[in-house]
Parts: C-alpha cells; sequence; structure tokens
C-alpha cells in the first residue's frame, strides 16, 4: 500500500517541524511582522519547543550561542526582517570567530517587494555573507525542509559555525505537502578530512627528536569531544600543555603539565615555554594574534605541527612543519592507539630512554619540566590584595573557592563580559573540564555575558551558571534581566564595578599617559556610583545587592549562589587594577610588562 501523501502544510510550519525534527528543544525568538507566521507556527508546537522571548535580538543572539557552547548542540535564534535581522549581526560574526553552531532564522518581505525598500527590508543574506559559514535566501516553500537539513549539517560539521537562513513572509505563508527528508544539494562541500597514518608517524618522529615540546592546545578541542584524549595524549608523552582562552576546560587546570592560558594576558611561565620550546604542537588552534604577538618571533626556535579540521588556517599565520588538515579528535584517537601498539614510538632518537613526565621524579622530559617548574615559582600569576577595598581578581578567587569548596565546580558554568573581568576570569578561575567556561575570544562582544549565561541556563536548568561581568559589558544588555526573571533563569551576575571601560583605560594608563577619552562611566557623585545596578535589578524583580567592604564578600557571594531567581551583586572595584602579565599587541614574550 502507498504512503498516505502529508496534508498540506504552510511554510512556517514546515520551518518550526524541521526544527522539532532535528532535536531542537529551545529557540530564541522576537516576533515581528515578518516573522509573524513563525511565531504562530511555534504555538502550536508548545509542547515539543520552547519558545524563549528576548528584550532585544542581539540578546536572543547570544542565547542561542550560550546554549550552543554549552551543549555542543546547535543554537537556534529568530527574528523579523530590517533592524530585527541586522541586529542579529554581531552575533554571527562572534559565531564565525569562536566556530560555533547556531542558525539563524530572519522573516524577509514578500518576493514581491524585495529590492523595493519595502518597510524593514534589508539584504540580510548580504549583510551577513562574510560572518556566517553559510547563507540562504529561500525563494520556495518546496526548498524549506532542505534548506534546514542543510542548515543544520553545515552548522555542526567540519568547523562549526554559523548559518543564516531568510525567509520571505509569502513563502511562510505558502501552504504545500511537505517533504521533510529531501536529498541535500552540496557537491562541494566536504568537511570531514583525516590525518593520514604517514602524517601521525611524522608527529611522532618529531616528538622523538625533541627535548622541549609543547602542546599548544585550542577551541577545537572541545569543539572535537577531544578534551579526554588530550589528557591521555599529554600524560602519554609528558608532554606540557599551554592553552588558549577558548581551550580553558580542555586539559584540568590544576594538573602538573597544565600551564595555563599562554599569549597577550597568559601566564608568564607559559610564553616562557612556548618561547624556548624547539617543537609546538598546535592541536585546534588558529595562531591568533592575542596568542602570537609579533608572529616572527613567536614559537622561531621550534618546529610546528599544526593539525585544523579548517583548510584556510593551515598556514594562514605561521608556516607549520607539518602542517595536517584534518579532525583533531580523531588524530589524537589514532595516536593514541599507535602508542598502545607499539610503545616504542616514544623511544628518544638518541640518549637514555625517558619515560612519562611526573612531579618531582625522572620523566621523559625531567630538564625541560624542571626549567618550567623555576619559571613557575619564580613568575606566578599575582595580584596586589588589600584590606581596603575589593580588588577584582580576589573577588573571582573566592567565588571560584567557595563554589570548589561546596564541591559544585563540575555543575557551574561560567561566562563573562569582554574586558579586563574576562581575562581575570580566564586567569583566576580554574577551569578542569570542557562546555563550563565560554566568553566573547575572537570578536571581543560587549554585552556577551549575560545572554550567554541565560543559554546556557536554559539548556541546563540544574546547574549554577554566573556571570562574571563589568559594568562596561552588563549595560549593553541589561534588559535581558527581564528575560531572565520572566523565563525563569536564575542566572547569578558578579558584577565588577569599577566605573569605567577597564581594559581601555588600561591601555590609556600603558599607552597614552593616562589621559582619560571618554572611559569613565559614572556620573561624577562622590561616593555614589552609577547607576544603581541594584535598583535596575530589582526593578525587573531580580535579587541584588551591592558591596564595597572586603569584610562583606564572602558572605554575599554565599548570597548570591544561594537565591532562587536571577541576582546581581554588584561588587564596587578600585578602577586602578590592571590586568597583568600582558605582552603589548603585536609585540613579544622579551616585551612583557609584569608589574
Amino acid at each position: 500500500m502507498a504512503n498516505k501523501p502529508l496534508q498540506p502544510l504552510s511554510g512556517a510550519d514546515i520551518l518550526v517541524q524541521c526544527l522539532v525534527n532535528h532535536g531542537v528543544d529551545t529557540v530564541f525568538a522576537y516576533p515581528g511582522g515578518a516573522s509573524m507566521p513563525i511565531h504562530q507556527a511555534l504555538t502550536r508546537f508548545q509542547s515539543q519547543l520552547r519558545t524563549i522571548l528576548p528584550r532585544h535580538e542581539q540578546g536572543g543572539g547570544f542565547m542561542a550561542e550560550g546554549y550552543a557552547r554549552s551543549t555542543g548542540r546547535v543554537g537556534v535564534c529568530i527574528a523579523t526582517s530590517g533592524p530585527g535581522a541586522t541586529n542579529f549581526v554581531t552575533c554571527l560574526a562572534d559565531a564565525k570567530m569562536d566556530s560555533i553552531p547556531i542558525i539563524a532564522i530572519t522573516g524577509q518581505v514578500g518576493t514581491q517587494v524585495i529590492g523595493t525598500d519595502a518597510f524593514q527590508e534589508t539584504p540580510i543574506v548580504e549583510v551577513s555573507r562574510p560572518v556566517t559559514k553559510h547563507h540562504y535566501l529561500v525563494q520556495r516553500t518546496e526548498d524549506i525542509a532542505r534548506v534546514m537539513k542543510e542548515a543544520f549539517h553545515i552548522a555542526t560539521t567540519g568547523r562549526p559555525g554559523p548559518v543564516i537562513v531568510d525567509i520571505p513572509k509569502d513563502v511562510q505563508n505558502r501552504c504545500i505537502a511537505p517533504d521533510f527528508d529531501p536529498p541535500m544539494n552540496l557537491p562541494g562541500y566536504k568537511p570531514q578530512r583525516h590525518a593520514t597514518r604517514d602524517q601521525l608517524e611524522q608527529i611522532f618522529a618529531l616528538i622523538r627528536q625533541s627535548q622541549r615540546p609543547i602542546l599548544y592546545a585550542g577551541g577545537g578541542i572541545i569543539a572535537a569531544g577531544a578534551a579526554p584524549l588530550l589528557k591521555a595524549f599529554a600524560e602519554k608523552t609528558g608532554i606540557p600543555v599551554a592553552l588558549t582562552v577558548h581551550g580553558l576546560g580542555a586539559f584540568p587546570s590544576k594538573h602538573y603539565l597544565c600551564l595555563q592560558m599562554l599569549g597577550m594576558h597568559g601566564t608568564i611561565y607559559a610564553n616562557y615555554a612556548i618561547n624556548e620550546a624547539d617543537l609546538l604542537l598546535a592541536f585546534g588552534v588558529r595562531f591568533d594574534d592575542r596568542v602570537t604577538g609579533k608572529v616572527s618571533e613567536f614559537a622561531k626556535h621550534g618546529k610546528i605541527v599544526h593539525i585544523d579540521i579548517d583548510p584556510s588556517e593551515i598556514n594562514k599565520i605561521k608556516t607549520a612543519t607539518l602542517p595536517i588538515c584534518g579532525d583533531v579528535g580523531d588524530a589524537l584517537r589514532e595516536m593514541l592507539k599507535m602508542m598502545d601498539e607499539n610503545p616504542a614510538l616514544l623511544a628518544p632518537t638518541s640518549g637514555p630512554s625517558r619515560g612519562s613526565a611526573r612531579p618531582g621524579g625522572e620523566g621523559r622530559y625531567a630538564a625541560w619540566m624542571q626549567q618550567i617548574d623555576r619559571w613557575r615559582d619564580d613568575e606566578p600569576l599575582k595580584f596586589a590584595d588589600r584590606d581596603d577595598a575589593i580588588v577584582p581578581q580576589y573577588a573571582i578567587q573566592r567565588l571560584w573557592e567557595i563554589v570548589r569548596d561546596r564541591g559544585a565546580l563540575p555543575n557551574t558554568i561560567v561566562t563573562t563580559g569582554v574586558g579586563q573581568h574576562q581575562m581575570w576570569t580566564a586567569q583566576y578561575w580554574h577551569f578542569d573540564t570542557p562546555r563550563n567556561w565560554f566568553t566573547s575570544g575572537g570578536l571581543g562582544s560587549m554585552g556577551f555575558g549575560l545572554p550567554a549565561a541565560m543559554g546556557a541556563q536554559a539548556a541546563h536548568p540544574l546547574k549554577t551558571v554566573i556571570d562574571i561581568d563589568g559594568d562596561g559589558s552588563f549595560l549593553m544588555n541589561i534588559q535581558e534581566l527581564a528575560c531572565a526573571f520572566t523565563e525563569k533563569l536564575p542566572v547569578k551576575i558578579l558584577l565588577l564595578n569599577n566605573q569605567h571601560l577597564g581594559m581601555v583605560m588600561q591601555w590609556e594608563d600603558r599607552f597614552y599617559e593616562s589621559n582619560r577619552a571618554h572611559t569613565y562611566l559614572g556620573a561624577g557623585f562622590e561616593h555614589e556610583p552609577y547607576p544603581d545596578f541594584v535598583a535596575i535589578a530589582k526593578g525587573f524583580r531580580c535579587g541584588g545587592e551591592s558591596i564595597s567592604r572586603k569584610e562583606d564578600l564572602d558572605g554575599a557571594l554565599n548570597e548570591m549562589l544561594n537565591s532562587k531567581g536571577p541576582y546581581v551583586l554588584n561588587v564596587l572595584t578600585p578602577y586602578q587594577e590592571h590586568v597583568l602579565p600582558m605582552i603589548p599587541g603585536g609585540m613579544s614574550v622579551k616585551d612583557i610588562i609584569k608589574a
């Protein structure tokens, strides 16, 4: 008996059914004229799909990112045409830079008026083309199911990234009998790439020749689900690991082989180690300028192995001795298998036999680790604490210690805005597992922290989600406190409030003779910080408290963590603090600023 044909459905219903079919359980959507049919369809799928209403489309886009970063699944956001769609552009650029799989669906004016400057019309595909992995303007209702199938495939395979799908209103309204499993039409898209056995054997040959190797690991490790493989590989080889800002959590922070973050505000010992290494194993990284500084000086003493899934990143910034385009998870898995099958792969080409590095022991790279230990002892991360004020580094450190002592670290997610607080969090919060930390790294989007935390909270309702933010960043999407309250997303905001755009001010101090060029955010009221963040939080019916005395910090942090709903802890901090160490942009490790 032939299959009964499906009843006709509107394009909007087909679209939402496609989301359900692809396993989407939450969307972040703000309605408007050109997307009303989609929102009407969403009301018909309420039992299968939660729709969260942000208070600004950018907030919704960052929520979708927070959802995606915390789960590894596609985050979906929806907006109307014109300004609704353009408000997604920053989110799309952010997701593109940081390799985050999101799908942004935008309504568009009807096909008959496209190109006429109709009300709320923008050519959003053209606007977004450079900042998306792929883009669609759907011109036939029959194409919706295929486009969505392709969009999910593209967003999640190879190097993850954002896809925008623009759907005119008449295409949403037209009814057809749908085909929910059409063939994809992507003849030129071949995302699956794998290192060859010969390439992996060459890596082992370089390791055997090396005396001072280092692993430089980034967000590609987390995207590939390869954190356990990286740990096993580092322990088997005894090679120390330095992490990018997006690599934090890919390797346990307290592990003996972990050198923490490298780069502009990384640890001194990680940057020294990179500078002196004779072999750099760059796994899942893109040689970002915040890591390399002056490219010609970065890792110039060593050979470089670069493994990355994106062919455009290979040899783009730094020429590799051994460039490998492939999935880093597959490569690590295969190398572990090769070591199990043939332990002689790690035997040195000359000199005494060496075993895996262990604290205080005679390891494979004992002399190298002893040198690194001297750097760690001589140049630890440090800050000048004060009794008369709460310095931001101390506030972050105490919050981490309290969460640790509660045994809650594995179930705590931390996001940040962008600025000094972002780098202090990377330095003083110790991440041991992946997908518990995310920040806007490549684009550096202020306003990211709160909505990203909310997206993560929606995906993980039983976890504690903390946005560590600055007053400048927090103000950029503060309206999302309304969404947090109404959607029952109990995110916690540790607001480090120094009344300034701290990172810009730091550069003013270092490079512009402390000339203040519009970095003060207060209103000049003596002893009265501006604005009143607690009043704002309470206006949104969120909890809030403001403190300035060090002796009040622990109690306030515990109250924040114990709160049942969204909570803003406004911590007044001195504005004179700088994020150190610091390698100035475009300079090298020899130019590092320590104090």
